[in-house]
């Protein structure tokens, strides 16, 4: 590895962000919605599973992704054969894993909000003739603007700062799956401090941005009611 300063693990960093909050957003929208409105029996089991990430040690979750994404699984086997993908120790494998790991970050600001819309505001689009598709995208989404900026911020956020599942899925490769928060680890490593000084104060300075951007837009949310 080497030492002194290098942009890359930050630009992976954010590319891996970036397309993890994209494919959440897409997956946790219709799955929200669901939970929202639904009084099924089973919503508490798929609250608990999904939101398993928040509690689980990162190593745990790392650990099982990584017996289940390898290709001697019969997961890992399957996609590899079939779609020639090898999940570990790839950039691949650190994105399933990001969507996994990040899931409830984004799931969970979608479905608060949607349960805090009005029944009366649902009932008024249905009477209007608006199909369910209609009303979710063009009456939900846009009465939740500050859940959704609160999970794409938190869950862009959060994937930036991934270590332990990313390390145990991933690794440490050179473009490929090495990462801010593991190039800060190998620097401490060499004990070249200096360098892990400005890695760890770009993230301090990038978590404090987020932070405060998702109170800014709360106070904003109950100032204006």
């Amino acid at each position: 590895m080497n030492s002194g300063f290098d942009i890359q693990p930050f630009l992976l960093s954010f590319r891996l962000a970036a397309i993890t909050t994209v494919m959440l957003f897409i997956i946790s929208v219709p799955l929200a919605w669901k939970l929202s409105q639904t009084r099924s029996r089973s919503k508490p089991f798929v609250e608990a599973l999904v939101s398993m990430p928040i509690v689980l040690p990162p190593t745990v979750l790392g650990f099982y992704l990584l017996v289940f994404l390898s290709d001697r699984s019969p997961l890992g086997g399957f996609i590899k054969e079939i779609l020639g993908l090898d999940l570990v120790f790839t950039f691949e494998g650190v994105l399933v894993a990001s969507c996994i790991y990040s899931f409830p970050f984004m799931l969970q600001p979608l479905q608060s909000g949607m349960e805090q819309v009005p029944v009366k505001l649902l009932e008024a689009s249905y009477t209007l003739g608006k199909s369910k598709f209609n009303t979710l995208f063009h009456v939900i989404l846009p009465n939740i603007k500050p859940s959704l900026l609160t999970g794409l911020i938190i869950t862009f956020a959060h994937t930036v700062g991934e270590f332990g599942v990313v390390l145990m899925v991933g690794g440490s490769i050179q473009g490929e799956t090495r990462v801010a928060s593991i190039a800060i680890y190998e620097l401490v490593e060499l004990l070249d401090y200096r360098t892990a000084h400005i890695y760890s104060l770009i993230l301090i300075a990038f978590s404090f941005i987020v932070l405060m951007s998702v109170y800014i837009l709360n106070h904003r949310k109950k100032s204006t009611g």
